[in-house]
């Protein structure tokens, strides 16, 4: 049997499987994809899907840094 049947000539999705939605951006703090963008993911025209990947680098900056967690917590003690 060839492996060739399962080859797609499709864009691969950007998902590092850290999926946790941010909460004020709703976005994907692991692809940086919108939750629409992923539920239609596998729908898309592989040009949506390349343009999407484009503009991933930059959505970085919209995801602040988080205020809570251990080192918040060890500031605040100082």
């Amino acid at each position: 049997m060839s492996d060739d049947v399962w080859k797609r000539d499709e864009i691969e999705s950007p998902c590092i499987k850290i999926c946790v939605v941010h909460p004020a951006t709703r976005l994907c703090t692991g692809c940086l994809r919108s939750i629409d963008e992923i539920g239609r993911w596998s729908k898309m025209h592989p040009d949506e899907r390349r343009e999407i990947m484009a503009e991933l680098p930059a959505r970085a900056g919209q995801l602040g840094k988080r205020r809570g967690g251990r080192a918040a917590r060890l500031a605040n003690r100082r």
